[in-house]
């Protein structure tokens, strides 16, 4: 052989070997590069596919009214790299619990600025206003008599009141109340993953949670949804923990954490049917122990909280008799009248890579015959057996979701890829929150409630008298707005509630606002001599431009030297609040 031909061979060799690592290299990481292209690619689908979502808060047809879609897109690339930057690093799981705890905290936090969209929040506030100024005593006994409670259940709205007496009536601390709580959800994916499954079952799962855009809107809001599935995770997750371990102070835990969903919300009653099958698919998972062992605990966990909830049950029955009759004969048949689509839940507000990866889950676990599985299927099951369409009303199934979700995506043997999948959707999912639900979100029409309120927080006055107004087929009772502004604003509220109605009772009795108009004014806010005094502005809330005012009103402004209104309008949902408040620049008070 030519000495010239034996000197290139060296160089031929490792010319193969960089030419076997680069090939290797595209090969690890070649899916992970793709997902780079697959987000934008899903995020244009979904775009020009958005007549389709017919969500009633984060419908991608009105959200696009507002987010520019060009910005978004771009915001979307950003965040899916820097997803699958973040899938490289090994902090989160090092310390799982704590990164997604802290990460899904941080996320909700940018949604504190988001006004009150759903007018719910003034039952809520309403009801916890009581507890903070007559206490916890009354509000037990008072409950769903002097306490307007329409179809309330009492713990959700005992919390929040609990708050207001111990740290003030500040909105904030009710943000951060149920952004502890949401993270805390997360952490308990996670958790409950690992006793179902193993811990990278769970913590894929707690990243997967994250990839649901719709709950980070819900988060911040003064409503029951986000708390009431906290309080359905740490009744799962205590039984399966009580199960285990069986003392007398987890069963004693587990019972209370039980009684506490069960009062929480009415859905949650179904929902709860979830620790029959648990009892049953769980003993596997406990090979060593004993039958009768089992049996007892599990006894022993349904028999405490039958007794506190029966406890609670008997003592408010006639309040809660009232409200079951009200859900039977008006939300039951409601419900097929204001219902969302499954395809806008599962593939809009749901990232849908988490849906096709929950479907594959059940071919996978009939496949393995894992009996386990059932735990994480069943309320996903109770939602498409019952056709319950209300995204509101099944927020509690999206972390069942997300572990069904997870179960899929272990099919894969590349944990990278894994990884790699996880945050992606989780970083999709936070360019899509963040950049154009938010923005759509602060330009609602109900941003005019929390702009009032700061405004009258700037004003040097002690309070005000609030007026409402309702034009003729109105949809909105305009009285329901009045505890959503005293949310805002921490001057003293007076309102004097005018029941005429300028609706027809036969359309009152099949709206689904129904209960604005049995509004029912709490006795804080009643006028007297004491308050009459101290109100020193007038504000008038109407649904749409006030219109024609009577002469006591026009009378009052008349005095009044300023005027400054808020009237954002997304022309979007039916209830167009307007504020104005009136009042005099010179006084001093």
């Amino acid at each position: 052989m030519p000495e010239e031909s034996t000197k290139l061979i060296p160089h031929i060799r490792l010319s193969e070997r960089a030419m076997g690592e680069k090939t290797g290299w595209l090969r690890n990481n070649g899916f992970v590069i793709s997902l780079l292209f697959f987000s934008p690619a899903l995020y244009a689908v979904l775009f020009f596919a958005r007549s389709v979502d017919d969500n009633r808060t984060t419908s991608w047809q009105d959200v696009f009214t507002v987010a520019d879609p060009v910005t978004v897109l771009v915001l979307v690339i950003i965040c899916s790299a820097a997803g699958l930057v973040l899938s490289k690093l090994s902090l989160s799981e090092r310390y799982p619990s704590f990164f997604l705890f802290v990460s899904s905290f941080a996320i909700s936090a940018i949604f504190w600025s988001e006004p009150e969209v759903i007018v719910d929040a003034s039952r809520y506030f309403a009801q916890a206003k009581y507890l903070e100024l007559y206490g916890a005593g009354f509000f037990v006994r008072e409950w769903g008599r002097t306490i307007f409670t329409w179809t309330d259940l009492p713990v959700v709205p005992f919390f929040y009141g609990l708050i207001f007496r111990i740290f003030g009536e500040n909105r904030l601390f009710i943000q951060i109340f149920t952004t502890l709580l949401f993270s805390l959800s997360t952490v308990l994916v996670y958790w409950t993953g690992k006793k179902l499954f193993d811990a990278d079952s769970g913590f894929y799962a707690g990243v997967l949670f994250l990839g649901i855009p719709y709950l980070y809107s819900q988060v911040p809001l003064m409503l029951v949804d986000v708390p009431s599935m906290f309080f359905l995770l740490l009744a799962l997750y205590s039984f399966i923990h009580a199960l285990e371990k069986g003392t007398a102070l987890r069963i004693a835990f587990s019972a209370i954490a039980i009684t506490l969903a069960f009062y929480s919300k009415y859905s949650m009653w179904m929902m709860l049917s979830v620790l029959i099958v648990i009892s049953f698919a769980f003993r596997n998972a406990l090979p060593g122990m004993k039958t009768s062992d089992y049996r007892a605990r599990v006894s022993a966990i349904f028999l405490a909280s039958a007794l506190l909830s029966g406890a609670v049950f008997i003592y408010k029955f006639d309040s809660l008799s009232e409200q079951i009759g009200l859900l039977l004969s008006y939300q039951k048949p409601g419900l097929r009248r204001w219902g969302e689509s499954f395809v806008s839940t599962f593939f809009f507000q749901v990232h849908p890579v988490i849906t096709f990866a929950a479907i594959y889950s059940a071919y996978a676990a009939w496949k393995k015959k894992d009996v386990r599985y059932l735990c994480v299927l069943w309320l996903v099951f109770l939602v498409i057996f019952f056709q319950i369409r209300r995204i509101r009303y099944i927020i509690m199934v999206f972390p069942m979701l997300a572990l069904m979700a997870s179960y899929g995506l272990q099919r894969i043997r590349q944990r990278e890829i894994i990884r790699a999948i996880a945050f992606s959707v989780a970083a999709y999912s936070f360019a899509v929150g963040v950049f154009a639900y938010l923005p759509f979100l602060q330009k609602n029409s109900a941003a005019n409630f929390m702009n009032a309120g700061k405004y009258l927080d700037a004003l040097e006055i002690r309070g005000a008298e609030v007026f409402t107004a309702a034009p003729e087929n109105s949809h909105v009772n305009p009285a329901v707005s009045v505890p959503i502004l005293d949310l805002f604003t921490r001057k003293q509220i007076v309102y004097t509630y005018d029941l005429k109605t300028p609706v027809s009772a036969g359309k009152i009795e099949k709206s689904p606002l129904r209960f604005t108009w049995e509004y029912k004014n709490p006795p804080y806010y009643e006028m007297s001599e004491k308050t009459k005094k101290s109100s020193a502005a007038v504000v008038i809330v109407s649904d749409g431009p006030p219109g024609e005012l009577s002469p006591e009103i026009r009378q009052m402004i008349a005095e009044l030297n300023e005027t400054e209104t808020f009237d954002i309008r997304d022309e979007i949902y039916e209830y167009q609040p307007v504020v104005t408040v009136h009042y005099r620049s010179d006084d001093e008070h």
